[in-house]
């Protein structure tokens, strides 16, 4: 590379104020630092760089001896000067610091909100907050629930009654267990390209890819509270890989935040994984209140029949959605889960 010579690539890694960076498809990592101070325009995140961001980069010095051009090193690590507009992201807000948000990853294909059942027990109001957010930005999200080598039957009631909530609300779940290696390959599979990007992508009844050959591989964000077993799928995905593994405390069956860091991961059979630290709460950012409703799907729908409109889904006669709800057609979590959203403003936003 010539000095000073602006390319472009794409940030793998974020720790603290130093950045791995390279050049997607390739995998060639290299090390970078961020010029002065970036601010995203009409961004109110605490971070101005995030991982999956396209950024422009360059290198200063002169090449090493016997060299073709200047290559990045710790010594002289590359200096990223403009993040390139992100064609999605996702965002929380921090429960704590209300008038803070953080950008979890940037240019997503696709979200996979990791749960379990009991290990430790799923959050509905939680689980939707996320599933809105990806609504919000146009993130195409599937649910992952892990650890269903531990379910017995005392838990075949609690399962179908999930699969019926969110299945009925238009999401996609895949039972999977990192132990067994329970739809481990289906997972494999999305994140190659070599079916669609959600779990109801195949072709009825073969399996077959709805994109045909050629379909790019996929970058997703893996997401969930604390030990959900995010790493430990990771490297169920790909054995090469390496991400931290953390232990459930029993005393309080809160997963131990092991992940410091946002990172992407290269998978071998094709795909990049973006891991986050476990979340403990999940604020929304940017959301009006009077639209909140539209980011549930189920409800978006049943809504065309509202009396009124706009209609808030809470007290107005001839509403529809609570129509939904009374005859069961919307579940009564979901409801909840969007009357405790309208609550939260002073709280999260």
């Amino acid at each position: 590379m010539e000095p000073n010579m602006k390319r472009t690539a794409t940030v793998v890694k974020h720790t603290g104020s130093h950045y791995l960076l390279t050049e997607l498809p390739e995998w060639n990592l290299f090390p970078a630092v961020l010029r002065g101070k970036i601010r995203l325009k009409g961004s109110s995140a605490t971070n101005p760089v995030a991982v999956g961001d396209t950024v422009s980069y360059e290198i200063c010095g002169e090449p090493a001896e016997g060299a073709e051009g200047i290559t990045a090193t710790t010594e002289n690590p590359a200096v990223i000067t403009e993040v390139h507009k992100r064609k999605n992201y996702i965002i929380r807000r921090s429960t704590n610091l209300s008038r803070q948000a953080h950008i979890i990853a940037a240019n997503v294909d696709m979200a996979f909100i990791v749960i379990t059942l009991d290990f430790p027990e799923v959050k509905l109001p939680f689980l939707d907050r996320l599933l809105v957010t990806c609504e919000v930005y146009n993130v195409p999200v599937t649910i992952v629930l892990n650890k269903c080598d531990l379910y017995g039957d005392e838990h075949r009631e609690r399962l179908e009654a999930f699969h019926s909530i969110y299945e009925g609300a238009g999401y996609p779940i895949i039972e999977v267990s990192a132990k067994t290696g329970q739809g481990i390959a289906r997972l494999r599979e999305m994140l190659s390209g070599k079916t669609g990007t959600s779990a109801h992508e195949t072709q009825e009844g073969t399996g077959e890819s709805s994109h045909g050959d050629g379909a790019k591989p996929h970058i997703a964000l893996f997401s969930g509270v604390s030990g959900v077993g995010k790493s430990s799928l990771i490297k169920a995905l790909d054995p090469a890989l390496e991400p931290r593994v953390g232990d459930i405390s029993e005393a309080h069956l809160q997963g131990k935040h092991t992940t410091t860091f946002y990172e992407m991961y290269n998978l071998e059979s094709g795909g990049f994984i973006i891991d986050t630290p476990g979340i403990r709460g999940f604020g929304l950012v940017d959301i009006d209140r009077d639209e909140i409703a539209l980011y549930f799907p189920e409800m978006l729908e049943a809504s065309q029949e509202c009396r009124f409109t706009p209609c808030t889904h809470t007290h107005e006669p001839g509403c529809a959605v609570k129509e939904a709800v009374e005859s069961g057609r919307i579940s009564v979590e979901r409801y909840s889960s969007y009357l405790g959203m309208l609550d939260e403003e002073g709280k999260y936003r």
